[in-house]
């Protein structure tokens, strides 16, 4: 088979290194489908998602659907009618009708070593859970999330100070050399399919709101986890007050005891240290509302902290 004929459906920055590499290898993207321009920003500004941008750059028709699914969306998919589609981060899930129209499938970029971390947002969950590896999966797409036949894996190491941020960076990127290497093997004959082991499966759901508040009864390193994994996205927090605090790096801290929550430090010289179980946490990089992110030390310099308080996550 010569290259397959390709409509790449994706919408983050996650899915922009595999458009990328799909045009740079010469494949004849026929559209790119993405979702519609949303409001972003303090300003509430419309602003176009980065495939869309791209695939403009490139002289890539595009095509934005509320539900890809409907029958416009239908319509539009089987007039191109594709050898292969590719999804990466697209945010739909694809009806029958879809999966039927390219003649050798639909090929997923998912962000995780399959079967564990099903679901929307593997990145995240990866560092919040602590793995110490992760990695890309091209996988055939069927209407059960996450669960189609395998195809190519690529996998990489997580630091312990490594943000989701950076992770979704590094995946990204490899991604795109795992879709390159699957389509490689679809073209030649060679690509083999292994179906997945539901016994191995894990799935994690989508962050709802309120998510990133931390929760101090859990242990330090739990803490530090949780952080580097909602960090940029959904973004950690603790409640002083009626004030909510960003928290965008903490370290674990050989500190006295206290009551789970408790400030242990909150001054210029100590910055702000928090009682978890078992342990403590020293605040590195912390942003008060109105202000700028910065160390928690220089940040007591300016706007004291009672030493003594108890954040609790709400509800508990």
């Amino acid at each position: 088979m010569t290259k397959p004929r390709v409509v790449f459906l994706g919408t983050p920055d996650f899915a922009v290194p595999s458009l990328v590499m799909l045009l740079d290898a010469g494949y004849d993207v026929l559209a790119c489908v993405t979702q519609p321009d949303r409001k972003a920003g303090r300003g509430h500004k419309t602003v176009p998602p980065p495939v869309k941008k791209l695939a403009e750059e490139r002289g890539v028709p595009v095509y934005q659907f509320e539900k890809v699914s409907a029958p416009e969306g239908c319509e539009v998919l089987e007039k191109l009618a594709p050898d292969v589609m590719v999804t990466a981060a697209f945010g739909h899930i694809l009806s029958d009708r879809v999966l039927a129209i390219p003649k050798y499938g639909c090929i997923n970029v998912h962000a995780s070593l399959l079967p564990k971390l099903r679901g929307a947002a593997p990145i995240q969950w990866a560092v919040i859970t602590g793995e110490k590896k992760t990695g890309v999966t091209t996988m055939y797409t069927v209407k059960a999330l996450d669960a189609g036949d395998i195809l190519e894996q690529d996998a990489i190491d997580i630091p312990d100070d490594m943000t989701a941020g950076e992770l979704y960076d590094a995946l990204a990127a490899l991604g795109a050399q795992t879709l390159k290497r699957t389509l490689e093997k679809l073209a030649a004959g060679t690509l083999c399919r292994t179906p997945q082991n539901e016994d191995e499966a894990t799935y994690f759901p989508m962050f709802k709101k309120g998510f990133g508040e931390i929760d101090f009864c859990a242990d330090a390193k739990t803490v530090v986890d949780f952080v580097r994994g909602t960090n940029p996205m959904p973004g950690a927090y603790v409640t002083y007050g009626d004030e909510k605090i960003k928290i965008h790096k903490v370290s674990r801290a050989a500190a006295g005891e206290g009551p789970c929550g408790a400030a242990l430090f909150a001054d210029a010289k100590n910055g702000l240290v928090i009682a978890c179980a078992g342990g403590a946490v020293h605040v590195d990089v912390m942003q008060r509302q109105g202000g700028r992110a910065m160390r928690s030390e220089e940040c007591l310099r300016g706007k004291k902290m009672d030493a003594g308080y108890v954040f609790r996550k709400a509800g508990l």
